[in-house]
């Protein structure tokens, strides 16, 4: 079949942009007939272009409120007709049906609604019906019907047609189909994750999941240069999560940026006082709290100046001009940093790295609000993010030995840290600042001799905290004679008595948190 000439238009449109220089050359070009709805056929007759309103040609007129105007079969069957197949041709005569050729179509700005803070009720009103009706139509008879979403392509869309008779080719109403119903499966999704925000008792984790992603940035490569990669926006996300942060220097983010960004963000807003969290690899070499942010800088690199060179940097409140002149001062590299804000001298300054990647996130959101999503072979896992209501009260102290105030205070600052370093995990702190890490090993007593090496000589009478129980008491006894006097772990292994034994002996306090944090 010989690709149709655009005779016959259905516009119908949310977003304006461009539809009237699109509609006046459609029609002055190519002398084409364009139907249009209410507020669309106002703008174009406006414009002086000849334009037919919809209920000209259903002989019925749009009703409640605008909710019925195109769902009818003299605008379906128009889009949905078969041209190479006679009986559908036949009873299009029958019933006085014409052809269309070309859909217009984009969707009511549901999720910029949400976004804007709208009511129940707003948002239920602009839930689109008879635009994504008129797109899946025209998509499924794309042999027939070019539909078209976005005012981008218009001008790609007439060039096309001037150099094919008027006509659109098969390959792009192809690609144009594809678009379409990726487009309304993602609407729906945005809509469904809505409603289910809004209903009580909605199931977290439903049957059917279905999650929307926009493409935020095409990246350069993934975690090597041989891996393709970009970078998605869930429907969802909070308003100052990383993905809504506003870069405000450097370079593109790479996938690498975007994976230890995130890991040292996620540390950082644990943080009650001023704090700072330096990340290589998923892993915190830095993390430390003070009186204000220039200080918990200078507290977290001093924790391992050796790995904080092209480390990420992520604080928890607004970075200061002293913060970067001790930066600068230390002339460390550093990939990213991350905060709620910067003050302007402190901005001034960053920009004259033009490597830098300067992150604003507006603020900090409270964390657990999405869930977390992992690919797994041929699948994907989904968890709640690890946040729990950990309460000192509800904490116990099984040994005999009671941890000091100072120490609880620093067991309480390693809790929160050692939940951001890979399992298993072991953090030893000393003074609010996280001095030495012991992340991932196979088993937890490598774990324990990393952080302790790494903390060297402070490593005596500092604090430990290790996000699983200990299996064995050798992890005590590897922690005792490097000096730590106080642990805090989740407790609840079947030998604990062992553990809690070696503390005995050694003078050691615990502390029972009654909660795990691993972190694969």
């Amino acid at each position: 079949m010989a690709d149709p000439k655009v005779k016959r238009v259905l516009m119908s449109v949310t977003d304006k942009t461009g539809i009237v220089d699109f509609a006046r050359a459609l029609t002055g070009e190519f002398g084409a007939q364009v139907i249009s709805t209410g507020g669309t056929a106002r703008v174009l007759a406006e414009a002086g272009i000849p334009v037919t309103p919809i209920d000209d040609v259903t002989h019925f007129p749009e009703m409640m409120d605008g909710r019925v105007k195109t769902l009818h079969p003299l605008v379906h069957g128009g889009l949905l007709a078969k041209r190479d197949d006679p009986d559908h041709m036949a009873q299009a005569r029958e019933h006085g049906i014409g052809m269309i050729d070309m859909v217009v179509v984009n969707l009511y700005a549901f999720e910029k609604t949400v976004e804007s803070g709208a009511d129940f009720q707003t948002c239920i009103e602009n839930i689109d019906i008879g635009g994504p009706s008129m797109l899946r139509s025209a998509a499924k008879n794309f042999e027939s019907v070019a539909v078209v979403t976005e005012p981008a392509t218009y001008d790609d869309i007439l060039a096309e047609m001037r150099s094919h008779g008027g006509a659109t080719t098969r390959d792009t109403r192809a690609a144009l189909a594809l678009q379409v119903f990726r487009t309304t499966g993602a609407y729906d999704s945005a809509i469904a994750a809505w409603l289910a925000g809004q209903l009580e008792g909605a199931d977290r984790f439903p049957e059917k999941l279905t999650v929307q992603l926009a493409k935020q940035q095409e990246l350069r490569y993934g975690e090597n240069p041989h891996q393709a990669a970009a970078f998605y926006r869930r429907s969802t996300a909070t308003p100052h999560s990383l993905v809504n942060a506003e870069q405000l220097n450097g370079k593109p983010l790479s996938y690498n940026n975007l994976l230890d960004t995130d890991a040292c963000w996620a540390i950082v807003r644990e943080f009650d006082k001023p704090g700072v969290v330096i990340l290589k690899h998923q892993n915190p070499c830095g993390s430390a709290e003070g009186a204000d942010i220039a200080e918990a800088f200078e507290r977290a690199f001093a924790c391992d100046t050796k790995s904080a060179f092209g480390g990420i940097i992520a604080a928890n409140r607004t970075v200061t001009e002293a913060m970067v002149n001790a930066i600068n001062d230390h002339k460390l590299f550093v990939e990213v940093l991350i905060a709620p804000d910067f003050e302007p001298a402190a901005l001034e300054l960053l920009r004259q790295k033009p490597n830098l990647r300067v992150l604003a996130t507006g603020g900090i959101d409270a964390p657990g609000a999405e869930p977390e999503f992992r690919t797994v072979d041929g699948g994907v896992l989904v968890q709640d993010v690890d946040t729990v209501s950990e309460d000192p009260a509800a904490f116990t102290v099984p040994t005999e030995r009671k941890p000091t105030e100072a120490e609880m205070d620093d067991l309480l600052f390693a809790w929160k840290v050692v939940k951001g370093v890979k399992s298993n995990a072991i953090l030893v702190a000393k003074d609010h600042a996280g001095i030495g890490m012991g992340p991932g090993q196979p088993n937890r007593v490598d774990s324990c001799e990393i952080a302790c090496k790494r903390a060297g000589d402070a490593c005596k009478g500092a604090v430990a905290a290790s996000d699983a129980f200990f299996p064995f008491r050798d992890n005590i006894d590897t922690l005792a004679s490097y000096g730590i006097t106080a642990i805090i772990q989740p407790g609840g292994s079947i030998r604990d008595e062992e553990s809690i034994q070696a503390c005995n002996e050694h003078g050691i306090a615990m502390v029972f948190t009654g909660h795990r944090h691993f972190r694969h």
